[in-house]
């Protein structure tokens, strides 16, 4: 009986050579398999990569960059908590707004909000920024529409709207301005846990939630909280004009449904996107230009996410907020 068999290549025990041309044999087939193994794990790895360029490609063309074909209405969504980093942040959400502006094509651009609000300063920004875009593109209408929220800073972006529509069911408004802490000065003491904190500047730990609370501190933040304020009520008046009712809770920080703000003077009417487009704009085709991360930049987002929210909680700045 032959010891090895291939393609009627036989190897027979009388062959005196047999124990060389059999290490032969098994050597040259085993080079046989690494070669399809390597060829197998190479289709693979091809696949893989096609995949995720593919992917690549995809997002691309979702986030506006693509060609457009004919005349339509620009969207932009703004989402979540207004701040600067992130894909919701004032930049990108900037970047996709100024290439719905600067396309050619483009008949008019609505920025879709939903958000409770955030940063006052990312809020302003972006405020001050889609009215500088506005003014070097007047032909081209911009419209704010409301998701369904649209309260603090998400409503100080949205009266940069040459009109705001939402639905009937939205909540607007809350124009106000928040700062919160906690205080743990008693729960020290039945701990008994002493604070000891050194500093230079008499305000320095303005506002510590370890010490007890001083009025000439808390009166200082409420000044400061006031001012911001002020500045809130401005943006809104400028942006409404004499479309505002003279209700008197209307700068309370108060919210209302979206049918309650019609009445006053907060929005210009009942809408979504695809109205607006169709009816105030004439063009129905809706092409949305808001930036999105590709793969790499959500899977790096995600890990750091955690680390960074973390670290905004010691941020003074980032306790004061327009929501």
């Amino acid at each position: 009986m032959p010891l090895f068999k291939k393609k009627d290549q036989e190897i027979s025990p009388d062959d005196p050579h047999w124990e060389r041309r059999l290490l032969e044999k098994l050597s040259t087939e085993n080079l046989k398999e690494q070669r399809r193994t390597r060829r197998w794990n190479t289709f693979f790895k091809l696949l893989l990569v096609s995949y995720f360029i593919a992917i690549l490609a995809l997002s691309w063309f979702k986030s506006g960059v693509g060609a457009v074909a004919g005349e339509h209405t620009a969207l932009v969504n703004l989402k979540g908590v207004i701040g600067e980093q992130g894909y919701n942040g004032s930049d990108q959400v900037l970047k996709g707004l100024k290439k719905a502006f600067d396309n050619k094509l483009t008949r008019g651009v609505i920025l879709r909000i939903n958000s409770p609000g955030g940063s006052p300063v990312q809020s302003g920004y972006l405020y001050d920024e889609i009215k500088r875009m506005k003014k070097t593109h007047p032909d081209k209408p911009f419209y704010t529409v409301l998701g369904d929220l649209a309260a603090s800073g998400g409503y100080y972006v949205a009266v940069s709207g040459d009109k705001i529509y939402a639905d009937k069911a939205s909540i607007v408004g809350s124009i106000g301005v928040r700062m919160g802490s906690f205080g743990f000065v008693e729960a020290m003491k039945k701990v008994g846990v002493e604070r000891r904190v050194y500093h230079a500047g008499k305000y320095k730990t303005l506002l510590d939630p370890f010490s007890p609370v001083q009025p000439d501190e808390k009166a200082y933040a409420e000044k400061m909280l006031a001012t911001i304020h002020q500045q809130f009520i401005n943006v809104v008046k400028e942006g409404r004009g004499d479309r505002l009712s003279d209700d008197p809770d209307l700068f309370t920080g108060l919210f209302w449904s979206g049918e309650q703000a019609i009445d006053l003077g907060l929005i210009d009417g009942l809408a979504n996107a695809k109205t607006v487009a169709r009816d105030m704009v004439g063009a129905e085709k809706l092409v949305d230009y808001t930036v999105q991360p590709n793969l790499l930049e959500k899977f790096a987002g995600k890990i750091g996410a955690s680390l960074g929210e973390w670290l905004k909680l010691n941020a003074l700045t980032d306790n004061i907020s327009l929501r």
